[in-house]
């Protein structure tokens, strides 16, 4: 409701307190936000997750006023997850989520407190990880195309190496082995990126399917490391030089980290179309991207709460089935 409508119906007067229950949740949306909103991230500071949030968080400011980030690692990023499923529907709590605990974690784990699906508002995706196909400057491949050729005839004796157990990382390397048929691939799980990232530089494993960064794009670039290809559905800005290994022959082979913004379920509508609008106006400002494009993410400008509900539905489809055959399970 609007002042001109309260005019009119002679409220002007009345305090908040004397507003009937009906009236007071309208009143309250319409000064949405009137105090900092609390944004959730669900794994510790210094990781891409809370990379993306607080560049969201500050060039957001203008649009949303001051947003208050709140670092909760713990159970692979559930804990913090499903503490915004119980939030209070008003706005003033949201998450910054990622493929990991919206799409991966409730299907390896036996259970999550919360349902992903069901328990959020979806407000829009901001940002794209894409893993990389990388290998040793050792190996003898030029191409994904050769090098598919050679995992296939040295299965037994190729191993690759990710961020750890149950990250997209290793679903990228576990559907790249079912995609080309050498389920023998050993997998080599490090204790996050930088060590995989060490042993491929070193020699110590011959592959990785780690995410791209800008550290991995310019070992690629000075010959310590050879990507392959990345596994996006397009080619990265950052990146363009380096083709996708759907442009390789290799279809299907999409493994990415999303980064969104979501809200309580039961948040009102017109609080979610603000964030989303507001998040909009965030993400096609040139700064933004560039800064995201920087530390070898993909920017998203086209997202809405209709298309990230039918994204992570997708998703959900597509790699259960993949977690299930590499015969993932919680730790």
């Amino acid at each position: 409701m609007n002042r001109r409508e309260m005019v009119a119906l002679g409220l002007t007067s009345l305090s908040t307190t004397a507003l009937s229950p009906a009236l007071s949740p309208a009143l309250a949306q319409s000064r949405y936000p009137d105090r900092a909103i609390r944004l959730m991230v669900p794994f510790s500071a210094g990781g891409v997750v809370d990379a993306v949030a607080r560049q969201w968080a500050e060039r957001v400011k203008p649009h949303l006023g001051t947003i208050v980030i709140e670092n909760q690692g713990g159970g692979g990023g559930t804990t913090a997850t499903g503490e915004v499923a119980r939030a209070q529907p008003d706005g003033y709590t949201a998450l910054l989520a990622n493929t990991s605990v919206m799409v991966l974690n409730p299907a390896i784990m036996p259970k999550v407190p919360y349902d992903p699906i069901k328990d959020f508002a979806p407000v829009s995706i901001l940002a794209i990880s894409a893993s990389g196909i990388m290998i040793h400057p050792s190996v003898p491949a030029k191409t994904l195309k050769e090098f598919v050729a050679y995992a296939k005839a040295n299965a037994n004796k190729l191993s690759y190496g990710s961020a750890g157990a149950g990250t997209m990382t290793q679903l990228a390397g576990e559907l790249f082995k079912q995609v080309i048929g050498a389920p023998e691939i050993t997998h080599v799980p490090y204790r996050g990126a930088g060590p995989s990232i060490t042993d491929l530089v070193s020699g110590q494993i011959p592959m990785a399917t780690i995410n791209l960064t800008g550290q991995t794009v310019e070992l690629h670039r000075s010959g310590k490391i050879r990507i392959l290809a990345v596994t996006a559905p397009e080619r990265l800005k950052g990146v363009p030089e380096i083709p996708t290994a759907i442009e390789e022959g290799m279809p299907g082979m999409v493994a990415q980290l999303f980064m969104g913004l979501f809200l309580p379920a039961r948040t009102p509508r017109a609080i979610v179309d603000q964030v989303y609008e507001a998040t909009q106006k965030t993400m096609n400002d040139p700064a933004m991207q560039k800064a995201l494009v920087d530390q070898g993410l993909e920017p998203i400008t086209n997202s809405s709460p209709e298309k990230v509900r039918a994204f992570i539905e997708e998703e959900v489809a597509r790699w259960t089935p993949v977690v299930k055959a590499a015969g993932l399970t919680a730790q």
